[in-house]
Formats: structure tokens, sequence, C-alpha cells
């Protein structure tokens, strides 16, 4: 395993992050998800990324238990607050209310006493942005929280939010955690430059386009029984990727990614790797044999030729407009 900066702060993550968002809790049992975990551990991943309202913070709950008696000094356990995890109207959002009783509940399922990235899920429209910050700080002050950071907020956002921390002293974002792959590029024309100025690192999510970079979905068949495509919580979420002309232009892929001696998912996550504003790519696994494919990415240089040819097979397909990061207009 490989290991970078988050951002510019002194924390060093592992260049492969395991994530638990759509598995743990929802899509695989509890034994199974533990068994991913311990191959992510075997294999030299330290960081660890989830959230309060992935599959109902069930998943906070078992990856508490599936990293217990793991020596804590050893991790990085990241983990977010923004979507509901409740009825009530102060059950979500990024309010003082809201962010201290939902850290509070996250370092409980998670069963430690502080996290070490905490993370803004979505941007606020409904909270002055000094109230999130403050609290932010003030958890760090406590200790509870060792560094802050965002999810899918616009270049904008990032820099009201840093700009402020500046005027006010409170500690400064050190990463956003943004969707990004060969095929999901939005962030480049404006996040990416803001952050590599200001010293904030990118944790990105959906490396492989839930999958669909594997090669697995094929042009005019079905999806494969029990893959995301065909579950409740992914397949709205990965349905825009599943255009023919999308995983035909995949399959296009399949050659380069052998020439390399590399798997499709293995190609995928080292070219986001490749950007050196990304600190870490997030892969998620239902089967340990998907973690140990995975990690395998790290450390993989690809050179410029490599790098064209991928634009070359994909370019009529990529997304690329930074207006397609979004949050909502109002609290969910």
């Amino acid at each position: 395993m490989e290991f970078r900066h988050l951002g510019r702060s002194g924390l060093m993550v592992s260049e492969i992050s395991y994530g638990n968002w759509i598995t743990h809790g929802s899509q695989v049992e509890e034994d199974a998800a533990r068994e991913c975990v311990r191959t992510a551990l075997d294999e030299g991943v330290t960081t660890f990324d989830t959230a309060d309202v992935y599959a109902g913070t069930r998943a906070e709950e078992v990856l508490g238990r599936a990293l217990k008696g793991v020596r804590r000094e050893s991790l990085e356990i990241f983990t977010k607050v923004f979507w509901p995890t409740g009825p009530g109207h102060n059950d979500r959002g990024l309010s003082r209310k809201h962010i201290v009783e939902s850290v509070n509940g996250s370092l409980r399922r998670l069963q430690t006493d502080y996290v070490d990235l905490y993370q803004a899920h979505r941007f606020d429209v409904e909270t002055p942005l000094e109230e999130t910050l403050r609290a932010f700080d003030d958890l760090v002050r406590q200790g509870k929280v060792l560094y802050v950071g965002v999810s899918e907020w616009t270049a904008d956002q990032i820099a009201r939010a840093l700009k402020i921390a500046d005027e006010m002293g409170f500690d400064r974002i050190v990463s956003n955690q943004p969707q990004y792959s060969m095929l999901w590029r939005v962030i480049e024309a404006e996040v990416v430059p803001l952050c590599e100025k200001e010293g904030v690192g990118q944790v990105v999510f959906s490396p492989i386009a839930q999958g669909v970079l594997t090669g697995k979905y094929l042009p005019g068949q079905p999806a494969p029984a029990g893959s995301r495509a065909t579950h409740e919580a992914g397949a709205g979420f990965i349905s825009r990727m599943m255009d023919d002309d999308v995983l035909r232009r995949v399959q296009d892929l399949k050659p380069l990614a052998a020439d390399h001696g590399l798997t499709m998912a293995q190609l995928a996550v080292a070219w986001v790797l490749q950007n050196p504003n990304v600190s870490s790519a997030i892969v998620g696994a239902s089967r340990p044999d998907q973690v140990r494919d995975n990690v395998k990415a790290a450390g993989v240089k690809l050179d410029a030729e490599t790098l064209r040819r991928i634009d070359d097979v994909l370019a009529p397909v990529i997304e690329r407009d930074p207006a397609r990061t979004i949050s909502p207009t109002r609290r969910p």
C-alpha cells in the first residue's frame, strides 16, 4: 500500500480507502462485511470511510464492530453529517444542534472516542456557514474530530468556507469528497484548481463508476443478478451510466487494461490516483476478492500515452460540467 497526505495536512491516508456506502447494513450480510474489512486491513488499507446516513446508521455500527480490537492509532476513520438520520426537523442539515448530536451518535456507533475526519456530506443552504464551521471547530477543540472536510461541495462553497475559517481562526477544511472517475470529471474544471491552490485534497468516491468501469455491464444485455445496478440502493445512482454507448466504450478499454497487466477495476482506480490532488480513492466491496483486486491499483503509474488513449476512447461520454456538483436547494 502507498500513502499520501490528506491535502496539505500532516495526516497520512492509504491511497485506497475502504468505504461502506451501499454494502454494510444493507446489500451484504454482516459476516461478509466483516470479512471485507479484515481483507482490507490485511492488504494494508488503513483509511475507512462511512456516514451516519448509510443504511439508516447501521453502516457505522457494522464498521465499528468490524474494527473492534484493531489498534485505533493505526486507523483513519472518516464519517459524515447532513442527510436525515431521524424523523425530526432538526435530524438533518448542518446546524450546530444536528452536528453535535450526530457526531455523538457516530462515535457511539463506531465505538471510538474520535473520528479522524468529519465531513459535511452536502452544503446546507438553510444554515449560516459560520455556524457550521464554528460547530466543526468546537469539535476539533474538544478532541472528538481531528480534521474537517466536505463532500460534493462546489468550488465557490469551498472557497467561502476557507475564507470564513481564515477570518475567524477556525480549523480549515482539508478535504473534499466528490464523485470522480474516468467517466465523471466534473471536479476538474473548478474544484481541483482551487483545492490545489488551497491545500485541500480529494477523497474520491465511485472511482469505478459504481461498477460500470469493471466492464461487467454489457451493452444490450440486462445487468447481472445481484449487481449494484439491480439493488434498490444503487440502481438509481448507476442508471445514468447504463447507456449502451457508454457500455460499448468501456468494453473498448479492456485491451488497454490487459496491455498493462491490470484488471478493468484496477485501471479505473489507478486512473483517479494519477491526479496529484487526489489523496485517496474509496472502494467498496461485497466480497473479499473485490478488495484484493482493487488495492492492487495502489502505486500504479500510467504514462501519458495511456491516459491519452483512455481519453480518446471515452471522450464523447465523459461528463465534465462543473454544474453537476449540486446540493439540495432545501434540507431533505
